[in-house]
C-alpha cells in the first residue's frame, strides 16, 4: 500500500515537471522586453560611444593642454603613467562600440540584404581598432569582442602591423561594398545613412591610414594614399558637410567640455607652445579657441567676459608642478583659486552643448598637401591643398566668423604663407592646429611627421623610459592596463616580449 502510494507521488511529479519543461520558455520569457537587438542600433551605440576623451595623454603630449597638479589628474603633463588615465581608451573602446561593432559584422556578415548597414559597422570598427593600435602597439583584434559570440574571455594579443594591414582591407573593402540601391540605414548617427558620405569617410580613412606608413615604408604609403584618391573609388570628403562630429546636447554633453566647464575648470590651461605659435602666426582662430577670464574658477556663468585678445594670452609652460611653476619665466600669479594663465573659450571649443569632431575635411586637405609634396599623388598643387585645408579648419564651426579677407591675411602672413622649402613643415604644423581637441590624431600624426617641433617636457619625476634609447623626450605608446596585465597575464607578456618591452618610450611600428 505504502509502495502504491510512492508510485503514485512518484507519477504525478513526474507529470508536474513534464508540464514545468514544457511551458518553460514561455514562463520565463518577459512579454514586455526586446530579446533582439536591430544591429542598426547597436552602430549608432558605437558610433557615439566611440568618442572618448583624450585630454589626459594625447592632448597634453602634444602640448595644447596642461594641468600643474598630480593625483588623479596625472599623465602627460609630467611624463609618467597612471593606469586609470591611461587605461580608458582601452577599457572605453573595448567595452563600448568595439562589443557592439563585432556583434554587428557577425550577426550580417552572411545577409546580402544588409549590405550597407554591415559595410558602415567594418568602416567604423576598423577606425576604433587603429585608434587602440595608435594608443598600445599590439592589441586583442581577431580574438576582440568575442566573450559572448564564443566564450573567448583571454584574448590574444595580435601584432599591430598585421592589424594595420587588416585595417587597410577592411577600409577597402567596406568601402567598395556600400552600394545606395541597397539597404538603408536611417539609424546611422553620422550621415543618416547616406552611402555617398559614408564612402567619402572610408576613403578618407584608407588616406589617413596610409600616410601613416610615410616614416615606416613610403612605398606602401603611396599604394595605399593612390587607392584612397582613386575618383572611382567615391572620392574624399569634399566639404566641411562631410565632417564626422558629435552633437552634443545639454543632456548628452560633450565630454571634454564638461570637464572643462565642470569641477576642475579651474585646474586646466592652454599649453604655451600652442599660444605661442597662435600668436606667433597671429591665428584669427585663436580668439575661439583661448581666452582669460576675469575670474577663472568660477563657472561660465560667473566668470566675466573673456579676453580674446590674442597679445595678452599667456600659456602654461611645462615641466613645472603646483610647487614650482611660480618659479617659471613670465608667471603670472593667481587669481583667486586658479592660476593667471589662458584656458579655453568655454562657451565655444569647450561648449558642453558643442560639436567633437573625429574627421574632418580639413584634416584630409591637408593630408593630400602631404601626399603631393611627397609624390604620392599627381593631381592639384602643395598649395592649394594647404591653404583649402587652413580655408576649411576656419569655417569648420558655426560660431566662427573669419571673413574671407581675414583667411587671406592670414594665408599671406610671414609664418603661413606657403614656401616649398618648408612644406612639410607647414603643412604638418596647420594640422596641428586643425586637430585642435582631436588630441589622439594629433599625437599620431606629431610622432609620424616629427611637427611641430615641440620641445621635451623634461619633468624631473618623469618616467625614465621617456629619455630612454629612442624615446628623445616623449612618450610614444601607452602601456597595457593593470586589468589586462592581471587577468590576461600570458597574452599581455607575449605581446611585451614581441614589442621590446611595455612602457611608455615604446614606439609603435609605424614610429620607428
Amino acid at each position: 500500500m505504502k509502495i502504491k502510494h510512492i508510485i503514485t507521488a512518484v507519477f504525478a511529479l513526474m507529470i508536474g515537471v513534464s508540464s514545468c519543461d514544457k511551458d518553460f520558455e514561455e514562463i520565463n520569457t518577459s512579454p514586455t522586453q526586446a530579446t533582439t537587438l536591430d544591429p542598426m542600433y547597436q552602430l549608432a551605440q558605437a558610433e557615439y560611444s566611440s568618442a572618448v576623451s583624450d585630454y589626459h595623454y594625447q592632448g597634453e603630449i602634444v602640448q595644447n593642454i596642461i594641468t600643474p597638479y598630480g593625483g588623479v589628474l596625472e599623465g602627460g603633463n609630467r611624463n609618467t603613467y597612471i593606469d586609470a588615465n591611461a587605461s580608458a581608451f582601452f577599457v572605453g573602446l573595448y567595452t563600448g562600440p568595439i562589443k557592439n561593432l563585432i556583434d554587428v559584422t557577425e550577426k550580417l556578415k552572411d545577409n546580402p540584404d544588409r549590405v550597407n548597414l554591415y559595410s558602415m559597422a567594418r568602416i567604423w570598427k576598423a577606425y576604433c581598432f587603429q585608434f587602440l593600435v595608435d594608443c598600445y602597439g599590439d592589441v586583442p583584434y581577431t580574438d576582440a569582442g568575442k566573450a559572448f559570440i564564443s566564450n573567448t574571455f583571454l584574448p590574444k594579443y595580435d601584432d599591430q602591423k598585421a592589424i594595420y594591414d587588416d585595417i587597410i582591407k577592411e577600409f577597402t573593402e567596406a568601402t567598395d561594398a556600400l552600394d545606395a540601391a541597397k539597404d538603408k540605414v536611417p539609424g546611422d548617427i553620422f550621415y543618416k545613412g547616406d552611402i555617398a558620405k559614408w564612402k567619402k569617410l572610408g576613403n578618407s580613412l584608407l588616406l589617413r591610414a596610409g600616410m601613416r606608413y610615410t616614416k615606416f615604408n613610403s612605398s606602401t604609403a603611396a599604394t595605399i594614399v593612390a587607392k584612397a584618391t582613386n575618383p572611382a573609388r567615391g572620392g574624399l570628403l569634399s566639404s566641411n558637410a562631410d565632417n564626422v562630429a558629435l552633437q552634443y546636447t545639454s543632456a548628452f554633453t560633450y565630454p571634454t567640455g564638461s570637464m572643462l566647464n565642470g569641477g576642475e575648470r579651474h585646474n586646466y590651461y592652454v599649453g604655451a607652445p600652442l599660444v605661442n605659435y597662435l600668436k606667433l602666426t597671429n591665428d584669427p582662430r585663436a580668439a575661439y579657441m583661448i581666452c582669460k577670464y576675469p575670474i577663472p574658477a568660477n563657472p561660465l556663468a560667473t566668470a566675466g567676459t573673456p579676453n580674446t585678445n590674442l597679445a595678452d594670452q599667456i600659456g602654461m609652460p611645462y615641466g613645472y608642478d603646483e610647487t614650482t611653476i611660480a618659479n617659471a619665466p613670465g608667471f603670472p600669479g593667481k587669481i583667486g583659486a586658479a592660476y593667471a594663465y589662458s584656458q579655453f573659450n568655454r562657451a565655444t571649443v569647450a561648449a558642453v552643448e558643442g560639436k567633437m569632431y573625429l574627421v574632418t575635411y580639413s584634416q584630409t586637405l591637408l593630408l593630400l598637401a602631404e601626399a603631393r609634396e611627397r609624390g604620392y599623388i599627381s593631381t592639384g598643387t602643395v598649395k592649394d591643398y594647404y591653404e583649402s585645408g587652413i580655408k576649411a579648419c576656419m569655417t569648420q564651426q558655426s560660431y566662427i566668423t573669419i571673413t574671407t579677407a581675414q583667411q587671406d591675411a592670414f594665408l599671406a602672413g610671414a609664418e603661413v604663407a606657403f614656401d616649398p622649402a618648408s612644406a612639410l613643415e607647414q603643412i604638418n604644423e596647420q594640422y596641428w592646429i586643425s586637430s585642435f581637441m582631436i588630441w589622439n590624431e594629433a599625437w599620431a600624426n606629431f610622432r609620424r611627421s616629427g611637427y611641430p617641433a615641440l620641445s621635451p617636457i623634461n619633468y624631473p619625476g618623469e618616467d625614465p623610459s621617456v629619455d630612454a634609447g629612442t624615446a628623445g623626450g616623449f612618450i610614444h605608446k601607452l602601456p597595457y592596463t593593470n586589468r589586462e596585465k592581471s587577468v590576461n597575464p600570458a597574452n599581455v607578456a607575449e605581446a611585451t616580449a614581441r614589442m621590446g618591452g611595455d612602457n611608455l618610450g615604446i614606439r609603435v611600428f609605424w614610429d620607428k
